[in-house]
């Protein structure tokens, strides 16, 4: 890991002062030739994204409201308000932009390697896994780039939209001319890396297998993948593949740690257990993830605070009643400020400078998880019409996560909840409920059809399984949610309407980084 840091370290500090193309040239690690199975394998630990989309899709979704106080920052304000981030820091879209293609860049290093050293000789067991592992580290960075930088896939308009750069092999030219591929082009090539990946995937030759794209991750991957692609199919069928004949004992066990020692140290550290069934692949990086969600005033002008989750998520009453979780959220009030969170994320610092106390906060996260593809799952069968199907995952999630529901979910009970409450935002752009317009691409139901409440339902349900991890925002994007900005009060009530994010608005897509647009790559439209 120590080998890995000293690369990033170096490859950014040029990318400071190169452009877009010069970063995207730079091989991982040109001290030696990669060839032996263990410089593959070495070369692999770089082809993970150590920069995190987190705080940049949390921030920018609707799981935070403002509030009347300074613990903020320019790039912050940048994020909650839609911005082109023009800040430099650890999270920004330029970091994010950067360690993406500096692991695909060694995802494609490793995959040249492997060909020539499976022609010298032949395909063993672990020179498959390697490709395997190599195809979805591309496929899963690509993944990111393209949800982050472009619009959300649709079959109507992907044809057009501006995509991101899909790299598929290691550049030998000193100056390509890189161009942006459509979204539905960086799909199909998404699509390719996992097809071709997933026959070939092994697990034998891992030591710590939550931190590489083992079988379970692989599949829900693709299970994410297929739902965002519209396959609806597929995303069941890879869902199917993930959680297995026993789904339940692939969830994250609540009750269990709600039977531990009840401190925050000891639940994060618990929630990012790589033994646990749930965390199907674990990253880090460095980050202010841990202060942002934390029982820390950093960053919390702009949090999720008693109207929302009173409201719109966790604490509001649902389908079930109003049973608490068996892990409940904690609330902090103070001077100005005021947020609910649930204990996810410890606090780790690692010291540069002991003496002098510098150095960096690093993060440890779940990027994918089994009870996320379970209600990927649902979501996808809903689509197909699966309704009963689909009420059973999402009743099972439900069970697992709340203390003794009051009711379970079926379809009849969703429909009639959902119908008796308003759409948010109606009043004045301030009354919050759980229920928001929804306006993909694809078709859907009516309001208050079936289909449509039993999706208001599962992404409820989704919202709340993903509080503080980002990938709110991929579905407010897939759905053209519309959401305000609202100022709050001290009590938490909304008072100011500040800017609305429309169904169509081009800031769904975060600006690419400004070096390169001025290398010349197009922009995103404004």
């Amino acid at each position: 890991m120590k080998k890995h840091n000293i690369i990033i370290a170096a490859i950014l500090a040029i990318g400071a002062f190169t452009s877009c193309n010069d970063f995207l040239d730079t091989m991982p690690d040109n001290r030696a030739e990669i060839d032996t199975e263990d410089k593959i394998k070495a070369l692999l630990v770089s082809a993970y994204n150590d920069k995190e989309s987190i705080i940049l899709a949390e921030y920018a979704s609707d799981n935070v409201d403002e509030h009347n106080n300074s613990y903020t920052y320019r790039w912050l304000d940048q994020i909650f308000n839609w911005e082109d981030i023009t800040e430099s820091f650890n999270e920004s879209t330029e970091r994010y932009w950067d360690g993406a293609y500096m692991a695909i860049a060694s995802a494609n290093h490793a995959l040249e390697a492997i060909e020539k050293l499976a022609e010298e000789q032949g395909w063993t067991p672990s020179l498959k896994a390697e490709k395997a592992e190599a195809l979805l580290c591309r496929a899963f960075a690509h993944f990111g780039l393209v949800n982050l930088f472009a619009k959300a896939y649709n079959s109507q308009t992907s044809t057009t939209d501006l995509g991101i750069t899909y790299v598929s092999a290691p550049e030998k030219d000193l100056d390509p001319d890189y161009e942006r591929n459509t979204v539905a082009e960086v799909y199909d090539f998404i699509e390719k890396d996992i097809q071709e990946a997933l026959p070939l995937m092994g697990e034998n030759y891992y030591t710590v297998p939550k931190w590489h794209f083992n079988m379970k991750a692989a599949y829900a991957f693709a299970a994410r993948f297929y739902l965002y692609y519209e396959k609806w199919d597929e995303c069941i069928k890879y869902a199917d593949l993930c959680l297995g004949n026993a789904a339940k004992s692939m969830l994250r066990n609540w009750s269990e740690m709600a039977a531990m020692t009840q401190s925050a140290d000891a639940i994060q550290n618990e929630f990012i257990n790589a033994n646990a069934n749930a965390n199907l692949l674990m990253s880090d990086a460095i980050s202010r993830v841990c202060m942002a969600f934390g029982a820390y005033t950093t960053m919390k002008k702009y949090s999720h605070g008693s109207n929302l989750v009173g409201y719109e998520t966790a604490n509001a009453e649902n389908v079930w009643g109003r049973q608490g979780y068996f892990m409940p959220l904690h609330s902090y009030p103070g001077a100005n400020y005021e947020f609910t969170i649930f204990w996810k994320s410890p606090r780790k610092f690692e010291y540069t400078d002991p003496v002098a106390g510098i150095g960096y906060y690093h993060t440890t996260y779940p990027t994918l998880t089994s009870d996320e593809c379970l209600l990927n799952r649902a979501e996808a069968k809903i689509m197909l019409g699966l309704n009963e199907s689909a009420a059973e995952d999402m009743d099972m999630w439900v069970k697992n996560i709340v203390k003794t529901p009051s009711y379970s979910v079926t379809v009849d009970r969703v429909v009639s909840f959902y119908n008796s409450i308003e759409y948010a935002y109606e009043k004045d752009g301030m009354n919050s409920t759980q229920k928001k317009h929804l306006n993909p691409k694809f078709t859907i139901g009516n309001e208050g059809s079936v289909q449509e409440c039993m999706l208001q339902c599962v992404l409820g349900l989704k919202r709340i399984e993903t509080l503080q991890m980002g990938l709110r925002w991929f579905d407010i994007k897939r759905y053209g949610i519309e959401i305000p900005r609202r100022v709050v009060n001290a009590s938490g009530s909304p008072v100011e309407i500040k800017d609305v994010l429309k169904k169509d608005d081009p800031r769904h897509a975060f600006q690419i980084p400004s070096k390169c647009i001025d290398a010349g790559v197009k922009p995103n439209p404004r």
